[in-house]
C-alpha cells in the first residue's frame, strides 16, 4: 500500500499526508494499518535524497531516475526499512520487497531488488552500518 502512494506520488503532485489520507479513505478496512503505512512513505520522502543516493551508488550501470517506477519506490521503501528501521529485520524488508517486486513489477524486478539490497547490507555507511547490526 505505501508502495502505491509513493508510485502516485510519483506522478501527481501532493503533499504526503493529503496522498496517505486519500488512499486510506478510498480504501479503508480492518486489515489496513494507515499509521504503519504512514511511517514508510514519510520515512521514504524525508529520506528520499541520501536514499537515492545510496541506491545510486550500489546500481552500476542505472541511474534512480531510469529504474522503472514500480523498481524504484520498492527499493526505496525497503532502503528506507533496512536503514532507518531497527525493528524491522533486513532480511524481512528484502524477501518482501522481492516478493512485492515479482507480483507487481517486471520478469527481472526481482533479481535487480535483492541485487541493490542485499549491496546495501554491506554498503559503507555509517547509517547502514549501524542500521544493519
Amino acid at each position: 500500500m505505501a508502495l502505491q502512494i509513493l508510485y502516485q506520488m510519483d506522478f501527481v503532485e501532493l503533499p504526503a499526508q493529503k496522498a496517505i489520507d486519500l488512499f486510506c479513505a478510498h480504501f479503508a478496512s480492518e486489515d489496513l494499518d494507515c499509521e504503519f503505512i504512514s511511517r514508510l512513505v514519510e520515512g521514504v520522502l524525508s529520506h528520499k535524497e541520501k536514499i537515492d543516493q545510496i541506491v545510486s551508488d550500489l546500481s552500476e550501470r542505472w541511474r534512480i531516475n531510469r529504474m522503472c517506477t514500480t523498481d524504484r519506490n520498492i527499493i526505496r521503501l525497503a532502503a528506507f526499512e533496512i536503514i532507518y528501521c531497527p525493528d524491522i529485520p533486513p532480511k524481512v524488508s528484502i524477501s518482501e520487497a522481492v516478493e512485492i517486486g515479482k507480483r507487481f513489477g517486471t520478469e527481472e524486478s526481482g533479481a535487480f531488488i535483492n541485487g541493490i539490497l542485499h549491496a546495501l547490507l554491506t554498503y559503507p555507511s555509517e547509517e547502514t552500518v549501524e542500521a544493519t547490526r
